[in-house]
């Protein structure tokens, strides 16, 4: 598991299509689904103003924290955020603007980031293998195995951490699950 967790790590960050960032092992860390800090360089530089990056990450933060109606609701709540922007006010008289998270148009101008053994504390702790984050937005998580541990003993893991009793809440922002093993491949 580890020499797999190893190559993805490498293929990730070696690659110079995307220029993925190394963030590191997380595991001593208590993480968040959001980077804020990694946010906000990145809208920074998208131009927006410090009022609308304000509202915009307030937006997010709060529709990533709401889990009033379940996880289902939250996350189709960020992924409209996700594509269609927040819209902001920056006085209260003005007209309202879009704050985009992602560049969906150049997707090079997006600030991405792998990071392993991503320690989240919930109601019960876990760790995710490797997360994927997009501007500080943890959007993937894989679950890696031992080639004699099924694929199907992933997905059930993933599955099992989006349960209130464990890290629920982190997957609001989620966007794909991906499980896999040396024999068996990725599945998502």
């Amino acid at each position: 598991e580890r020499a797999t967790q190893n190559r993805v790590v490498n293929f990730f960050k070696d690659r110079n299509i995307l220029d993925y960032n190394y963030l590191g092992n997380l595991q001593y860390a208590e993480n968040k689904n959001i980077r804020e800090d990694r946010l906000r360089a990145y809208l920074h530089n998208c131009g927006y103003s410090q009022k609308l990056i304000d509202g915009a990450v307030a937006d997010l933060i709060k529709a990533a924290d709401d889990m009033t109606h379940g996880l289902y609701d939250a996350n189709r709540k960020i992924y409209t955020l996700l594509k269609y922007g927040a819209k902001v006010r920056e006085t209260p008289d003005s007209a309202p603007k879009t704050v985009y998270f992602i560049d969906v148009v150049t997707p090079t101008n997006n600030d991405f980031s792998i990071a392993e053994e991503v320690t989240v504390v919930g109601n019960n702790t876990k760790r995710p293998d490797l997360v994927i984050y997009v501007n500080g937005i943890a959007l993937a998580v894989i679950e890696l195995k031992n080639s004699r541990v099924s694929v199907a003993h992933g997905i059930r893991q993933n599955i099992a951490n989006q349960k209130t009793h464990f890290i629920e809440q982190f997957f609001t922002t989620m966007q794909f699950c991906v499980a896999g093993n040396e024999s068996e491949g990725m599945r998502y």
